[in-house]
């Protein structure tokens, strides 16, 4: 049975929407760490650590997708619910184009700038060369890494959550077969690792857009729109909470490595690595979670169901914090098992990532609630709210708790860093759901 925006959500109806969309999320982060593994146990450590040194720059680069993703959904799915579907097609396919032209300029500049960026992010003479060859590949693949995260999103506007699934799993797949046969069987190295991923990127972006270029059966296709600068401004204001976590998250992840660098160096950019690597995977599924169900709050809000809106904000509360718990405790039971996968063959290095990466997990109690209600207000149409959230729990708290807890706590302050930062964002979130109860009367 097909589900609607206009539906009832019980538990299960919930959790059968925004399955595809969770999965969706987990998949496309398999990207990275699929190209993670097979470099750091076929290239070496080295050729690793250097690929984690310039990930955050090309994450950072992917923002704007995220941000047209999640602002124009909910600018889309609200109009949705107010009954204009075509005003909301045009939304949609000025927003996409937007994405294209943006990713291609971005694309152009990171490749041009990719060696001195690297240098910049303090990558020494031995990781240099494969910090630019990774980045420059990757990076030349940028607009299509940048549709394809809008277009999980609009997925789920559409109401096609499942298709979204099938394409996510099918470039996810092809980049793991490539990577095998590039890295593995060819001994193309990182550069073998990289254009694997840039393929799959492609094939990520390019079926949506041959899918809503034609005619289908789901609620939104890209159509030929005069440009609405005044919807843009709109999607992208409300979506910048989300651009926001991105680009923070980037920043810091930078920051991250020149602290690594400092106290632990080449291993600890390693260890490093392989903790994000996991985080991305459990943080994937709150993030997949979020965009699956902000469409169904945007609908609510937009229709003035004031009693399903309700139900969306406890429900998703609750899962929320079941999920928290069963990833703290998946992490610290499967933190040697994960480790040996991408390091086991140094065992210094090992032990340095089992121990990092089971203090890390403290902040999986948490972070849930965070991204949820930064989301929960891009649904809502008030991208201000969602950006303070973002902007407090990254750029500020997660900075400042990296830069200080290592001079009390040494190498282990790195590592418990984001639970004291998602630890003061949730104060913050808390306050903002309780001070808008009433404005939205989700409570």
């Amino acid at each position: 049975m097909r589900i609607q925006l206009s539906d009832h959500f019980t538990y299960r109806r919930l959790l059968r929407f925004v399955f595809p969309t969770v999965v969706m999320m987990i998949v496309t982060s398999i990207y990275g760490i699929v190209d993670g593994l097979f470099i750091s146990n076929i290239v070496g450590k080295t050729a690793f650590a250097a690929v984690n040194l310039i990930m955050p720059f090309l994450m950072a680069l992917a923002s704007f997708g995220f941000m047209i993703g999640t602002g124009g959904s909910a600018l889309v799915s609200r109009t949705l619910g107010e009954g204009d579907r075509s005003r909301a097609n045009g939304y949609f396919s000025t927003l996409i184009a937007v994405t294209a032209g943006v990713g291609l300029v971005l694309s152009a500049l990171g490749f041009a700038f990719m060696r001195q960026i690297s240098e910049f992010l303090g990558a020494t003479e031995q990781m240099l060369g494969n910090c630019v060859l990774y980045g420059r590949t990757v990076v030349a693949a940028g607009a299509f890494f940048m549709l394809q995260n809008a277009f999980q999103s609009f997925f789920v506007v559409a109401e096609k959550p499942k298709l979204g699934l099938a394409v996510s799993a099918f470039a996810g797949i092809c980049n793991m077969v490539l990577d095998f046969l590039m890295v593995y069987v060819l001994h193309m190295g990182v550069f073998g690792a990289a254009l694997a991923t840039a393929i799959s990127q492609g094939i990520g972006a390019l079926i949506p857009v041959a899918y809503f270029l034609r005619k289908n059966d789901s609620l939104l296709q890209l159509a030929p729109a005069a440009p609405d600068l005044n919807a843009l401004g709109k999607a992208c204001f409300n979506g910048s909470s989300e651009m926001m976590t991105n680009l923070s998250m980037s920043l810091v992840g930078m920051l991250y490595n020149f602290q690594l660098m400092r106290f632990a160096g080449e291993d600890g950019v390693a260890a490093y690595g392989v903790i994000m690597y996991v985080d991305l995977i459990f943080l994937s599924f709150f993030i997949g979670y979020s965009i699956g169900c902000a469409p169904i709050v945007g609908f609510d809000y937009g229709a003035g169901n004031t009693d399903e809106l309700k139900n969306m904000f406890r429900k998703s509360l609750v899962l929320t914090g079941i999920a928290g718990v069963l990833m703290t405790a998946a992490a610290i039971v499967l933190a040697a098992p994960l480790a040996s996968l991408f390091v086991g063959y140094d065992g210094g290095l090992m032990a340095m990532t089992v121990h990092g990466l089971r203090l890390y997990a403290c902040s999986f109690l948490i972070c849930g609630f965070n991204v949820f209600s930064s989301a929960f207000f891009t649904a809502l149409s008030n991208g201000l709210l969602s950006a303070l959230i973002s902007f407090l729990r990254t750029l500020v708290f997660e900075s400042s708790a990296v830069l200080l807890l290592p001079r009390l706590l040494g190498l282990d302050g790195i590592w418990l860093a984001i639970a004291a930062a998602e630890s003061a964002a949730l104060l913050v979130s808390v306050s903002l759901l309780v001070k808008n109860r009433k404005r939205y009367r989700y409570a």
